[in-house]
């Protein structure tokens, strides 16, 4: 599964590899803003966008990518590696989320 972070620290970038690479995640951090981002977004499994360190324009961006491929999306507003755990636990196991 290949699934993007939007937004994020850039300090913590390493701990967001290494948390998804433990659930067997590949995943792309972008941390700061970039050009035609939504080109860039096509091919991903899912998005996750961490909305506290994100501008409006890249994370409408990013949602009309996503409405428009028909990819998941998870908004939330921390941005700490547990936040990315549990995201990536829901993807896992999305029939035992649904139950909680």
């Amino acid at each position: 599964m290949s699934i993007a972070l939007i937004g994020g620290m850039d300090r913590l970038e390493r701990h967001y590899r290494q948390e998804a690479a433990r659930s067997g995640v590949e995943l792309r951090v972008f941390s700061q803003s970039e050009n035609n981002i939504a080109a860039k977004l096509k091919r991903f499994d899912a998005l996750v966008i961490f909305t506290n360190k994100v501008s409006h324009r890249v994370r409408n961006e990013a949602m009309a990518a996503a409405r428009l491929n028909d990819i998941p999306v998870f908004q939330f507003h921390s941005c700490g590696v547990c936040t990315l755990r549990d995201c990536l636990n829901c993807l896992a196991c999305p029939e035992e989320a649904a139950r909680q």
